[in-house]
């Protein structure tokens, strides 16, 4: 037990700081704060391209704390047009990375993806991938 008794906000500090800790291996990064900048951006962009049923399904299976970073600032009746092309997808993520030194674009997009085939369920990475545009779902491997 903990000197707070909130064991469930510890268990979320901690699955976040795994999955932070398994991106940044992935991306072989050195900042955890651009590494949880880009795990971020790109779940909000993945976000805005599902529909509110897959999306919910999704999150269900972030971590309690990954999950409010997955809902920040989102307005479902606001949210923009969503790009078919992928190098629309990666343009967006690239200009919410800004001056990121380690950042390398598609590659690191791509890790992304690589963790969540790792961190969620296969059957919601098969779900997820077959709700985006095709030229976007090439981005994301196979799980």
């Amino acid at each position: 037990m903990t000197a707070q008794d909130l064991e469930v906000i510890d268990h979320s500090v901690h699955l976040t700081h795994e999955w932070i800790n398994e991106l940044a291996g992935r991306l072989d990064w050195y900042s955890k704060r651009s590494v949880l900048r880009l795990m971020r951006v790109t779940l909000h962009h993945i976000r805005d391209h599902l529909l509110v049923d897959e999306l919910a399904q999704l999150s269900a299976q972030l971590p309690v704390m990954i999950r409010g970073f997955f809902f920040e600032g989102w307005v479902p009746k606001a949210t923009p047009i969503k790009e078919r092309r992928a190098d629309d997808f990666i343009a967006y993520i690239d200009q919410h990375m800004g001056e990121t030194t380690e950042y390398r674009g598609r590659e690191d997009i791509t890790c992304v993806f690589a963790l969540l085939n790792a961190r969620i369920s296969r059957g919601e990475v098969e779900d997820i991938r077959a709700s985006l545009p095709e030229a976007i779902r090439d981005l994301w491997p196979d799980p």
